[in-house]
């Protein structure tokens, strides 16, 4: 996710706990939708829709985060 700001992110997780508190439930809910699409787990259409959507929301305020930390 966002290669271009990978030393940013870097940066932002050793530095910025509510970042990083994003980024980590981003990835978590990213997980969790691989393992219902591998069938690990098992989930509602509905319970995928709504764990799809906080993640696109996560990743909005992920590149806000990083866009405005790098016009600084």
């Amino acid at each position: 996710m966002f290669p271009e700001y990978r030393d940013l992110i870097t940066q932002l997780k050793r530095n910025d706990l509510h970042f990083t508190k994003l980024f980590d439930r981003h990835n978590e809910i990213d997980q969790k939708i691989q393992n219902i699409e591998a069938n690990v787990e098992h989930a509602t259409d509905a319970e995928v829709e709504t764990l799809k959507k906080e993640k696109l929301h996560l990743k909005d305020q992920l590149y806000s985060i990083l866009s405005k930390a790098s016009s600084v």
